[in-house]
């Protein structure tokens, strides 16, 4: 049978450190509410991304709309539509409208040139996306917040252990959001946290992700429940100890598959700013047509090479939000029709990338372009 290749696999720890990890869990019974596990965590994280104080929660989607709901903000937001489902879900369910920003075609991330235009005096806030971990204009950004009074939240779910000019990119924006879903580079199986350094806004979160209670007679929020339990923090404490090395790993074999696309007619790269990289993924532009990067997608899935077409099709696109009008964004859409990404995570072999670059050659066929 022909092993089948993904465009990413969880990073696990050895077993027997996760179970030394959760043993005492049987003992203290305690597997919820903010536990020790959990508490160790998120100090353990905040050094480790030498960032502002960081909360926790179950997942990163909550953790987004936990932000939101804290910054208590109502109008628009700019933000962009070249990006998971949970980016734009998030600002809609909190009752905000989204405005979309076209993004750049270096890098996929929102176009800063562009957002002034875009501001209303309904705009409250600028949403980007650290796309594919690939660092946000943030100073660009944070210059047009500070002019407009915008509130900045990063969704940094692709950006975990990235630096801009050796800065942690959590210390940019009001807030910033990690995601810790099993795909991401940092797992804690589900989870998510956000960063913030002002701390009332800390203190709305912190009740907001467990109910509104602020002790065990008062409750003064309508909140939700979004707390991390004991079992996913003992995973991302485990996690933590390895991240480095499989950040390592990634980062030869994405120089591998680099050095074999750069040999190829009908392949661009995108390019990244950031001082330190996680090689969270590995995307790739196919030359032409949606009709070609569908078809080379279709002949690697035919080989058992699993790659994706991530992001497609853009948020601003969704059925759900069909009944809406948004403004084009033309090279979103482009990107969103030639992006292929390609296997990329610690497990996978330098024999395995050349495969795939080989199977990647052979799928575009004859070289020409828009075919």
């Amino acid at each position: 049978m022909m092993k089948k290749l993904t465009v990413t696999q969880p990073m696990l720890p050895l077993w027997e450190d996760f179970l030394r990890e959760i043993q005492d869990l049987w003992e203290t019974h305690q597997l919820a509410n903010e536990g020790p596990k959990h508490q160790r965590l998120q100090k353990a994280l905040q050094m480790y991304l030498s960032c502002p104080p960081l909360l926790l929660f179950s997942h990163g989607h909550q953790a987004l709309e936990c932000a939101w709901e804290a910054l208590a903000l109502e109008g628009e937001v700019i933000t962009t539509p070249y990006t998971f489902s949970s980016t734009t879900h998030a600002l809609v369910r909190k009752g905000l409208k989204p405005v979309f920003c076209d993004v750049c075609p270096e890098d996929a991330t929102m176009d800063a040139s562009l957002i002034e235009a875009l501001i209303t005096p309904d705009t409250v806030a600028i949403f980007p996306v650290h796309v594919y971990g690939h660092v946000c204009d943030v100073e660009a950004i944070g210059r047009l917040a500070q002019r407009y009074h915008l509130k900045v939240i990063y969704d940094a779910a692709h950006a975990f252990g990235v630096e801009y000019q050796n800065k942690s990119i959590a210390c940019y924006g009001d807030i910033t959001m990690f995601s810790f879903h099993a795909t991401k580079v940092f797992h804690t199986l589900e989870g998510g946290a956000l960063v913030c350094a002002e701390d009332e806004v800390l203190k709305r979160l912190a009740l907001l992700r467990n109910f509104g209670i602020e002790d065990q007679e008062h409750v003064v929020a309508v909140g939700t429940n979004a707390k991390m339990n004991e079992m996913q923090a003992a995973m991302g404490l485990c996690n933590l100890n390895i991240v480095d090395q499989e950040m390592a790993k990634r980062k030869v074999l994405a120089e591998q598959y680099e050095r074999n696309v750069r040999t190829m007619q009908g392949i661009d790269l995108f390019r990244r700013r950031s001082s330190k990289h996680n090689y969270a993924y590995m995307p790739v532009l196919v030359q032409g047509t949606k009709n070609r990067r569908d078809a080379v997608f279709t002949k690697l899935r035919d080989e058992g090479i699993l790659v994706r077409k991530y992001f497609y099709p853009l948020t601003s696109e969704f059925a759900c939000y069909h009944q809406e009008s948004y403004a084009a964004t033309p090279i979103a859409k482009s990107l969103s029709e030639r992006v292929l990404a390609l296997p990329l995570y610690g497990d996978l072999t330098l024999d395995e990338v050349d495969w795939v670059c080989y199977s990647l050659q052979k799928a575009l066929g004859p070289n020409t372009y828009g075919s």
